[in-house]
Parts: structure tokens; sequence; C-alpha cells
């Protein structure tokens, strides 16, 4: 009777404790039919995980999310799609900063978006250049380009923030914008991304594992700002590198490390190294720019040789080595 009795009083505190995924479904046959709705549904902040379930569909909505512990998670990948058409030159003609200028705009720690697509269509939808009024410019008028930044995905001062097997498209700039020079730590795991100029540019610590990166052009694909902490990193680790005739891999402008291991690239890539923009006083780090095991389809350039510090072993370039057990997104 007594082991009936606690068996009882267990199933009742695990009921109690879950917390149930709320659905979206466009069809109106979840708890919500817009994501932003289902969001501020929500506390801001939560020790356990909640997780939004979102139906397969076309979801025409900018996305913010100032909440901690959230987990969205798509139905299919290439049927969950969140849109919108955003030009970032246009945008900060009436706004001081860049709060809203993504389709998904993150604030919140903890976040978790999988199996998902986030797309900035601005790019792909473009007719032709037009100008605007813009006070904030220094000639008080804009041209807006096809070409210029387009955010899918923009993270403000979040950190713990992660994205498994989602794709993230924009035909311009800053594409995946992960941005937290100070304390940002970021995970990507099997996603997709494109863009043109510096279209996955995280700040901070950053891990991409097993993605695929496709240049619509420009004069670089990858970007890292590790200006605040020199132990800062990004690592991109068994990922693919594609795009249309001569794209760049990548640059940076201010204090970066970044390391490439187990690497492909596209014959259609540059002779071109991930190169330095600006003077030599803004990296007091120096170039490091690392590689390990990288090759190129049709032969491999001089620069994709092996050449990690003698400090590191490519067998311990690894998620906890990264985030020196600072998070352990693997782990969760």
């Amino acid at each position: 009777m007594k082991l009936l009795l606690y068996i009882s009083f267990l199933m009742v505190s695990i009921s109690t404790n879950a917390q149930q995924p709320i659905v979206v479904d466009l069809n109106g046959k979840g708890d919500f039919t817009s994501i932003q709705s289902a969001i501020n549904s929500l506390i801001e902040s939560s020790e356990k995980e909640r997780v939004i379930q979102i139906k397969n569909g076309v979801y025409n909505e900018k996305i913010f999310i100032e909440k901690n512990n959230i987990v969205l998670e798509g139905e299919n990948r290439d049927k969950v799609i969140i849109t919108q058409s955003i030009a970032r030159d246009e945008f900060r003609c009436s706004h001081k900063d860049d709060w809203g200028v993504a389709t998904v705009n993150v604030n919140g720690n903890d976040v978790t978006f999988k199996n998902l697509t986030i797309k900035n269509a601005f790019g792909f939808d473009f007719k032709e250049e037009y100008t605007i009024p813009c006070e904030s410019d220094s000639s008080h008028i804009k041209t807006i380009r096809k070409s210029g930044h387009q955010m899918a995905l923009r993270s403000m001062k979040a950190t713990r923030l992660k994205a498994i097997n989602c794709y993230f498209s924009s035909f311009g700039g800053d594409t995946v914008s992960p941005w937290n020079v100070e304390n940002g730590l970021f995970y990507f795991k099997d996603c997709k991304m494109e863009g043109g100029v510096d279209f996955y540019c995280p700040r901070g610590w950053a891990w991409a594992e097993n993605c695929d990166f496709y240049s619509y052009g420009g004069t670089a694909s990858i970007w890292h700002d590790g200006s605040k902490n020199p132990d800062s990193k990004s690592v991109l680790y068994n990922c693919r590198f594609n795009g249309i005739k001569n794209f760049y891999l990548g640059r940076y402008h201010r204090d970066a490390q970044m390391y490439l291991v187990n690497c492909s690239f596209d014959g259609n890539m540059r002779d071109s190294s991930i190169y330095h923009v600006q003077k030599s006083a803004e990296t007091p780090n120096g170039h490091r720019i690392y590689y390990y095991n990288c090759h190129r389809k049709g032969g491999d350039y001089k620069w994709l040789k092996n050449n990690l510090p003698e400090s590191v072993k490519a067998e311990n370039i690894t998620v906890d080595w990264l985030f020196n057990s600072k998070w352990h997104p693997n782990k969760n």
C-alpha cells in the first residue's frame, strides 16, 4: 500500500513539474497561430526549458525574444519558415540601434533553435536600387542596395545561444549575427548558412560544426570579433564552404582568432586566406588564423597548410576546450 501511494505521489510530482510544450500552428490546431504570441505567453525567465513546437508553415513574423530558457523547435527544417524582408540600411534610418533589424532578434539567454528556417528575404525580393531620406546618414540620404546588410538572426546581449539543424538565409551581409563580444557563447551544429559579406559573424566564443556555408559574393564569408578577451575564438569544425566563382573565405577588422578544422572548400573559392582589413594596431594579439586538415576541391592553396599553434593539438579542439567549462551545450 505504501509503495502504491509513493508511486502515485511520484507521478503527480512529475506531472506537476513537467512543462508541456506549447504548440504553434497556422491552421489553428495548436495553442497559438503565431510564434510571437507563444513567446509572449511565457513568464520572463524559468529554470526549466520552455519548448515551443512549431508546425509546418510559412510564418511571416518578425520575432523578438527577450526571455530566457526558450526552445523554438520546428516540425521540419525546410517546411517551418520564419521570414521577413528587412534592409538594415533602411531600418537604421529610423531606429537608433539594431534591435529589430533581423527576422529573429534575441536578447535572452539560453535560447535554442531546432529544425527550422530563418530567412531575411530582402535581397531575394529586390528589384532595383532606391534612395530614401535618412537623417542618421551624413548626406541625409541613403541608397538601398541588394547586397546590403540583411540579418536573419541577430542577438544583442544574449549568451548560450544554440542552433541545431537550422537554415539561415539572406542574400546580403551579416545573415547570422550573434553579437556579444564580452561573454557571448554560441553553438551551431548541422546548420546551413548563406549570404553576402560576413554572413557568419560571431563575436565572443562560437562553435560551428558540420555546417554548410554558401557565399553569394562580397569580400568575405566568415568574420570574428574577439576584441574584448584574447581567449575568444571562433571554431569551424567539419564545415563545408561553397559559393559563386571566386568567393572569399573570410576577413576580420577587429582582434580575432579563428580555427578551421577538417573543413572542405569548393573549387570556386578564391586564392585568398582569411585576412585583416585594417591597421595592425587593432589586432594586439597578431594574426591568429589557424587551419588543420583543410582541403579544397581541385587542389589546396598554400595557405591551407596545417599551422596550429604549438600549444594546441588537433585532438584537443573540442567544444569543452573552446568554452573552457563555462558552458556545456552538448550536455543540455
